[in-house]
């Protein structure tokens, strides 16, 4: 096969630097694995005994394309109660990463700009060369915290779209209702697409992390139960906006995805009861032991939300440290996968309070 025959967009789209850690930890004995980037404790009892049902049930073949009834239904209820007013419409997506596939397929053709806040969400960049478009970094670096000026700044008549994540992969920060607000009201008043990535809205330490869609009616969430829920391998996500935008992104789910696994949305549906208290709990204190034992050997911002912690390397070269880090088991990120500069490296603290007490003292005696 020759790579004549790859388009071009190919060419543009590297391998995730995430999954070569990965695949680094499978070949090590017994690494310390601060990377992952997926909750450590147990799909809910209720979730795996519905799934469990539905297979034994008979209820494995294809869905309809925007979900069970049973499932979208409560989805939809729920956003009514949280948007009323607003005639918003919400389906069932293939996880939040289809979701985000679907909305910028959707959205974005050859040559529009998507404004995308630096660092980012490794998935975004790719998904929007995929589709043709063109990534708009605006930095947010040391603290991470978003300027609606600068995003404004970069706003052009090539603009389609602007990319929101709060709470954040890779920085943990969580965007102050002030901003969230701003954001919503530039989009509106630019008459440009705003997407709200809210898949880490369970894991906010401080305060409820806010929505733009409460402040611009044509606001797109993406949020799904991956995270929370701990079924990242379940491929549920949900996903509601404008009918009429929704109605597209349907068409193309059938598609492509065709529909989130069956089984999996009946294990969902039994999740949306589920008391997510004492996972939650369980990382705010991760949060709290990571940032006091680190904070004294290096700067910490925006550790306010998800399970990442977005670290300065010293000497400002992210991937040498890593290579370091490596070389003591301990696996961790280089800022390069999320972000033009490779200045950062990032931990996740979604793990079991030893193995985080192991990552914490090689990290210490790194930076030291």
């Amino acid at each position: 096969m020759s790579d004549a025959w790859l388009a071009d967009r190919m060419h543009r789209i590297d391998a995730s630097g995430i999954r070569k850690v990965f695949d680094l930890a499978a070949s090590m004995t017994d690494p310390v694995n601060l990377s992952i980037g997926q909750p450590h404790f147990p799909m809910p009892q209720p979730i795996a005994e519905a799934v469990k049902r539905a297979v034994d049930e008979g209820r494995n073949a294809y869905s309809q394309t925007q979900g069970i009834a049973p499932l979208r239904e409560a989805v939809q209820q729920r956003v009514e109660a949280a948007y009323p007013g607003q005639e918003r419409a919400a389906f069932i997506t293939s996880g939040t990463s289809g979701g985000l596939m679907l909305a910028l397929m959707t959205l974005v053709g050859p040559g529009d700009e998507v404004i995308v806040p630096d660092p980012w969400f490794v998935m975004y960049k790719h998904l929007t060369t995929a589709a043709g478009g063109v990534v708009v970094e605006v930095p947010t670096y040391p603290t991470f915290a978003i300027d609606v000026e600068a995003i404004a700044a970069a706003i052009t008549p090539k603009t389609k779209l602007i990319l929101l994540n709060s709470p954040a992969n890779p920085t943990g920060a969580v965007c102050d209702a002030k901003t969230v607000k701003a954001l919503a009201e530039l989009a509106a008043d630019r008459n440009v697409a705003l997407l709200s990535d809210e898949i880490y809205s369970a894991f906010s330490y401080d305060g409820p992390a806010a929505s733009p869609a409460a402040h611009n009616k044509d606001v797109i969430v993406i949020d799904g139960f991956s995270k929370s829920h701990s079924m990242t391998g379940h491929r549920v996500g949900w996903c509601h906006g404008p009918r009429h935008l929704v109605e597209q992104m349907i068409k193309l789910q059938q598609f492509s995805f065709v529909c989130s696994p069956q089984p999996s949305q009946w294990g969902a549906l039994a999740g949306m009861d589920v008391d997510l208290a004492e996972p939650v709990a369980a990382y705010r204190r991760n949060r709290d032991h990571a940032v006091a034992e680190l904070s004294p050997l290096v700067d910490v911002h925006s550790a306010d939300g998800a399970f990442y912690l977005f670290l300065p390397a010293p000497g400002g070269d992210a991937t040498a440290f890593v290579k370091r880090a490596i070389e003591r088991e301990l696996l961790i990120i280089p800022g390069n996968v999320f972000s033009s500069r490779d200045t950062h490296f990032r931990v996740s603290y979604a793990t079991d309070e030893n193995t985080l007490d192991r990552g914490l003292e090689i990290l210490k005696s790194l930076l030291r």
